[in-house]
């Protein structure tokens, strides 16, 4: 039954390849004549400069790479919308990771413009970048080429090549791509046209040694088809895949999108006994999300970092942001969330500090203890539109844990208080060098509105005491040009007009919190509509507050009541 079911899987996923190949190829057409166009300006680029340069520009899904051999990380491509128009990248950036500085490397004949390709390094020959895949977005962000060729540079000589071999995967790009011992492996991915789409499960193997392509067919039950998902190696030379996104067409119109929280393992000694299992992982997994990066981390541990969650609605989306990092142990089959530990020695001056207080020493070398905070319990709410909303409940008076003392624990408080992050994104790009990852640029949004990211941050994997900011960028700067669109030009123009009246009374509310505000607590026998008349206003204070002046009154409103409702719900 099993196998009848995956050879009608097949057959559907064949036909509807068929379909979009078929609708996507006029669509294509118009977009080869751009990139070839973009082609001949790169081929009048006739030696290679390499030139010292501020960072590189916002963008997201590119690829970011550590050189096998020098303490250098490698920037490809990437892409970057404006509001718009979508900007598509092939320059190619080189990061000093000693100099903690940026030089451009102008290469002849390098590969089109794309962004979601995958890149893989190999120590051959002084180190290799292998570039597969990817795609190319027309101005408008409404027509799309997704790329099937592979490339490779060679960083000794820095010169790029295309590998031209016959029997690879079909164009795609959101798949993923590891070197496993001396081949190439790809996984997933999707091909989008303007009106259809597919994702896939396939599994594709390049050999480095002979130049070929060859598909493989594990045996068992794989991942169902997926794009952006997690893929890493084992030191045995097995594949493991966790999590993805994928979505299918649930009536005419809409989609549906899918979440992937599930693992697989593709173990097997030979090629033609490869087969499929899954994982039932222990520890703490990471929420459900998409858009993560993914790196291997020191200690047979890969890792993944921010993402986002989506609420999908039928005309809009809206999401949670992530910043943190989860790690997967291959060896022991566990998650666990990478937490930070703070700075040793910032820890220990202040247990001395205090036991030279204790002993009566000078006072000046002693740093003062800071003050015990209040608690702040988190809360999410899904408001009816999908907005996905954070509460944060105040309660006065620290938590006490019994495992260690009040002293220790407001020390760690005061250290982590005062730790920079990298702001909560998704599409950003991983490398890992000497056990240190850096994380470069991604994306967030707020309302209909996108912020493309060109910092650099880099923590310790060992110690993961501290995040260091290595570029800053500061979001509220960049250019964002709103759309022209008749349908939209009343909205656009409304929050132009509202704008200043907007911050103006946000700045008066932000004065008035500035007065210790009590948190509005329910009365006894109270009912709901009762609170909700009596403590409106403040509910819509909090929810602008988290929203920002340039939200939507009815929105902001909506929002409020949502607030409202479940802190009512929680005190009854």
């Amino acid at each position: 039954k099993r196998e009848k079911k995956g050879k009608g899987a097949e057959k559907t996923a064949a036909k509807m390849e068929k379909k979009v190949s078929r609708r996507a190829k006029k669509e294509e057409e118009d977009l080869e004549a751009l990139i070839a166009e973009f082609q001949s300006l790169d081929a009048k680029k006739t030696q290679i400069i390499e030139s010292s340069c501020p960072p590189p520009s916002p963008r997201l899904n590119g690829s970011l790479s550590a050189h096998p051999e020098k303490d250098e990380l490698i920037l490809f491509g990437g892409e970057y919308f404006n509001g718009q128009k979508t900007y598509l990248y092939n320059d190619l950036f080189v990061y000093n990771i000693r100099k903690n500085s940026w030089s451009k490397v102008e290469i002849p004949n390098p590969p089109p413009r794309r962004c979601a390709h995958q890149a893989a390094v190999v120590p051959t020959a002084g180190g290799q970048l292998w570039v597969f895949g990817g795609e190319f977005a027309s101005p408008n962000g409404e027509q799309f080429y997704h790329y099937k060729d592979l490339w490779v540079l060679h960083l000794a000589t820095k010169t790029w090549e295309q590998i031209k071999a016959s029997g690879g995967p079909s164009g795609r790009s959101g798949h993923r791509m590891v070197a496993c011992k001396r081949q190439l492996i790809i996984f997933g991915g999707f091909h989008e046209s303007a009106r259809d789409y597919i994702y896939y499960n396939d599994v594709y193997a390049f050999n480095l040694d002979s130049f070929t392509w060859s598909k493989l067919a594990p045996s068992g039950i794989g991942p169902a088809p997926r794009s952006g998902c997690q893929m890493a190696t084992t030191p045995e030379g097995s594949i493991i895949i966790y999590g993805g996104y994928s979505k299918q067409r649930i009536k005419k119109d809409v989609d549906k999108g899918t979440l992937h929280t599930d693992m697989f393992l593709r173990a097997g000694k030979e090629e033609d006994k490869w087969s499929w299992s899954r994982l039932n992982p222990s520890g703490v997994k990471p929420t459900p999300r998409s858009g993560f990066s993914v790196a291997i981390g020191p200690n047979n541990r890969s890792l993944l970092f921010g993402g986002v969650h989506d609420e999908e609605e039928e005309e809009s989306i809206e999401g949670d942001f992530f910043n943190d990092i989860y790690f997967y142990d291959i060896g022991k089959n566990r998650w666990f969330p990478g937490q930070l530990k703070g700075p040793k020695s910032e820890k220990r001056k202040r247990r001395r500090g205090r036991q030279a207080e204790a002993e009566g020493a000078g006072d000046e070398e002693i740093e003062k203890q800071p003050p015990q905070g209040p608690v702040e319990i988190v809360k999410e709410v899904v408001a009816e539109d999908g907005t996905v909303m954070t509460i944060k409940q105040v309660i006065s008076g620290p938590a006490e844990e019994k495992e260690r003392s009040e002293s220790e624990e407001e020390e760690e408080d005061g250290a982590l208080g005062q730790q920079v992050e990298p702001c909560p994104r998704s599409n950003a790009m991983l490398a890992v060098k000497h056990g240190v990852l850096y994380v470069y640029g991604g994306m967030f949004e707020v309302g209909d509105r996108q912020f493309t990211l060109s910092d650099l941050y880099s923590i310790d994997l060992h110690k993961m005491e501290e995040w260091k900011v290595l570029v800053e960028m500061d979001p509220k700067a960049q250019e964002w040009l709103e759309e022209s669109e008749s349908g939209e030009e009343d909205d656009d123009m409304e929050g132009a007009e509202g704008g200043e009246e907007e911050e103006e009374s946000s700045e008066e509310e932000s004065e008035d919190e500035g007065g210790e505000e009590q948190h509005p607590s329910v009365q006894p026998d109270e009912k709901h509509a009762d609170y909700l008349s009596r403590t409106e206003q403040y509910w819509i204070k909090v929810a602008r507050s988290n929203m920002g002046p340039d939200a939507k009154e009815k929105k902001v409103v909506k929002v409020a009541h949502a607030m409202a409702k479940t802190f009512y719900e929680d005190s009854v």
